[in-house]
């Protein structure tokens, strides 16, 4: 199952990488995502790299311990997060950041589930949390225009 939600931003890819991976600033502005942090050792963002977030949706809060499986500056962040052994649910989680035009690019966040588990919460996911995407896409919109002006 892939959920997938994009946004239109008016800034260069290393002003929306900046805000995307200012992940001390998340409370600020991520209705979603609203703490993410590298837990490895020597704190880097880079494949390979633990992190800890917190997700918030319906009221609820959870949090899980992905693994970065890619961190290309300016063009794309993935991680992988996994509930329970990994044949549960598997979810790749995607930003990628296009150029679609001068001073203008295309956010397109993404997450692919896979497991013995998606079937029975696919309508949860596409109900739940596709706007959820959507309101963080919004959001970093807003955060990176309000900085660059």
């Amino acid at each position: 199952m892939l959920l997938t939600a994009s946004v239109e931003i008016n800034a260069a890819p290393e002003r929306v990488w900046a805000v995307l991976t200012d992940f001390g600033a998340y409370p600020q502005w991520n209705p979603f995502v609203t703490r993410a942090e590298i837990t490895s050792t020597d704190g880097r963002l880079r494949p390979g790299a633990t992190m800890r977030n917190r997700m918030e949706q319906d009221g609820k809060a959870s949090t899980f311990t992905p693994e970065v499986l890619v961190a290309r500056p300016g063009r794309e962040l993935r991680w992988l997060g996994r509930v329970g052994p990994g044949w549960l649910v598997d979810a790749e989680h995607r930003f990628v950041i296009e150029r679609t035009g001068p001073g203008t690019v295309r956010l397109t966040q993404s997450e692919s589930f896979t497991g013995t588990l998606v079937p029975f919460v696919e309508k949860g996911l596409e109900h739940g949390t596709l706007p959820q995407f959507q309101a963080m896409n919004e959001a970093l919109k807003q955060r990176v225009t309000a900085q660059t002006r």
